[in-house]
């Protein structure tokens, strides 16, 4: 069971760090935080194999309240409504299979995750 764990968790961080990379936001402080978060989900996964699908999506979250709340900042921004006031994107589903950024204003699709 390990070994499947590992692979969904390092799938999971694949795709973030991707995303954190397209706002050029893969440096070390922002990586500290990804692989905090991702510590902190192996748990859950363990805890919870069905909801494997489910951890990149959750990991996502986890890195976005992290960068906030340590004053790193909100990420990723809407780069489709940059002429507005600055908002970022959301993951949807919250708790769901194959989720995608999508635009906290409009609701609008962006990306789906690891690809911004």
């Amino acid at each position: 069971m390990d070994d499947v764990v590992d692979e969904v968790l390092l799938a999971a961080r694949a795709v973030v760090l991707r995303d954190l990379g397209a706002r050029r936001l893969d440096v070390a402080a922002a990586v500290d935080v990804l692989d905090a978060a991702l510590r902190e989900r192996r748990w859950w996964v363990e805890q919870w194999p069905d909801g494997a699908a489910f951890v990149a999506g959750q990991l996502a979250q986890d890195v976005q309240d992290r960068l906030l709340d340590t004053g790193v900042g909100r990420w990723p921004s809407c780069e489709p409504c940059a002429e507005e006031e600055p908002h970022e994107l959301r993951i949807e589903p919250e708790l769901g299979p194959d989720p995608q950024w999508v635009c906290e204003k409009t609701g609008r699709p962006v990306a789906p995750l690891g690809a911004l």
